[in-house]
């Protein structure tokens, strides 16, 4: 099954604005990727497995989240067209994940492994360079991420998802939100009702 030209398309602007590749090395990038679907609630990568592909979607919403003994859920990071997705520490080490990655709606990707993308790294110095700073990119909004969880108010934290992904409020369920701002679900709803930007 050959990936859809437009999906191609859609991988190389999304590339092109981390690092552009020259076309010989995004022809070969390119040849990696092969179509992948998977049904809602369908859990793509288990804690304890190794990450083995990074995925781009094109349609559908993902979540990687944590699971503590006692069954309680931490939302780490949600994904949706069009952005990579899969456990990025796992697939980038070969270590067992820490995390689920599952998706919450029907979703539609194109994928390729970590062998091929080690490859291309080992090959294209440029390459490596892209992956480096995707890395980069992700790590600076871990760390922001991080402060917004340790220092803001659970208002501040609302309004700051607000402001940077107002489009979330309709793609995802408001559990799996408030999960992921580290909210009750009530305080969510009171929100939600309250705040406006």
């Amino acid at each position: 099954m050959n990936t859809d030209r437009n999906t191609l398309t859609e991988l190389r602007q999304f590339c092109h604005n981390i690092h552009p590749l020259q076309d010989h090395e995004w022809d070969d990038f390119a040849n990696c990727w092969q179509p992948y679907t998977a049904k809602r609630k369908t859990i793509l990568t288990k804690q304890g497995e190794t990450e083995r592909y990074l995925y781009f979607v094109t349609e559908g919403v993902q979540r990687a989240f944590y699971a503590g003994d006692d069954e309680k859920e931490a939302t780490i990071v949600f994904t949706y067209p069009f952005s990579f997705s899969g456990v990025a520490d796992s697939f980038l080490t070969q270590t067992p994940s820490r995390y689920f990655l599952e998706t919450l709606t029907a979703s539609e990707f194109i994928r390729t492994t970590y062998q091929q993308v080690n490859d291309l790294m080992l090959r294209y110095h440029n390459f490596e360079t892209l992956i480096r700073k995707a890395t980069a990119f992700s790590l600076a909004g871990v760390l922001e991420r991080q402060i917004e969880l340790q220092c803001f108010s659970a208002e501040e934290k609302f309004k700051v998802l607000l402001k940077r992904s107002p489009h979330v409020l309709r793609l995802i369920p408001h559990k799996y939100l408030a999960s992921y701002l580290g909210i009750d679900a009530t305080t969510f709803s009171k929100l939600l009702g309250r705040v406006r930007l």
